[in-house]
């Protein structure tokens, strides 16, 4: 790779390929991307395949460059429409349990997360490059890239805040190995607030992103792939669906503190 971005780029398309392929293995969708209602689909394996292959071709486009802007874009789009009017009315008029409970919003902030990842990865692409050039139907969603960073971190900020409210389950999901499972479980939601709020705000988005892209990595490695490998088929793969959503956000916050790394390492080391 010859370029430091390309990481986001890969880490963030194979997460699209990966959904893709379990949509065929499933005919299904996942929740992140449509939730309960996608049972009353007429035809709902065939959707699922066709998207499925939408999914597919979007991951390798990032992967390669080819056409990689235009692929994010519709991406991000199709993920933002999705969580707008599919997710939130689901979750304020269908959801069974009371909607005040943010755990309910767990998928719903994934596809905003996902969505804003989309928007971060198209913003990345050179505009001087053949990657680059875009449509003119999708022009209009050009113009939300400078949001992706936003859109995303929203999510992460929620996430950090349920690490709080739910700190007993999620500190089940911390390897055995680990000790003091729920101190781990406090330090990770104050990174995820405090990472998420950062990039919100452009503080030092370059050295914050690095060290939030490098702690998530380390939880796919060491927390998502164990579980994943332990319950590869349950719920429809949703641990490998959460390990990849894992990966896709390292690749988002990478790509994010690519922006601006240089410049806060030289203000920092300079002084």
């Amino acid at each position: 790779m010859k370029e430091p971005v390309k990481i986001g780029h890969f880490f963030y398309g194979t997460a699209l390929i990966v959904y893709g392929v379990q949509q065929f293995i499933y005919s299904n969708f996942r929740n992140v991307q449509f939730p309960a209602w996608q049972s009353y689909l007429p035809l709902l394996s065939i959707w699922a395949y066709l998207t499925g292959i939408g999914l597919v071709l979007a991951g390798v486009s990032i992967i390669i460059g080819k056409r990689g802007k235009e692929a994010a874009l519709l991406v991000g789009g199709i993920f933002l429409f999705l969580f707008l009017f599919v997710h939130i009315p689901f979750e304020l008029f269908g959801e069974v349990n009371s909607s005040l409970h943010l755990a309910l919003w767990l998928d719903a902030l994934k596809e905003l997360a996902l969505s804003g990842g989309a928007f971060v990865m198209a913003g990345s692409f050179q505009e001087n490059s053949e990657q680059a050039r875009i449509v003119a139907p999708l022009r209009f969603l050009e113009k939300l890239t400078p949001l992706g960073s936003t859109l995303f971190s929203i999510p992460m900020i929620s996430f950090g805040i349920m690490h709080f409210l739910y700190a007993d389950f999620v500190g089940t999901l911390v390897p055995t190995w680990w000790p003091d499972h729920l101190f781990w479980t406090y330090v990770t939601g104050v990174a995820l607030i405090a990472a998420g709020t950062a990039i919100i705000l452009k503080i030092r988005q370059g050295i914050i992103g690095l060290l939030f892209s490098i702690m998530l990595l380390f939880w796919v490695i060491s927390l998502h792939i164990p579980r994943a490998i332990d319950e590869p088929f349950a719920a429809r793969g949703n641990e490998v669906s959460s390990a990849f959503d894992a990966l896709a956000f390292c690749g988002i916050t990478w790509v994010i503190a690519l922006r601006t790394l240089r410049r806060d390492l030289k203000e920092i080391f300079t002084k």
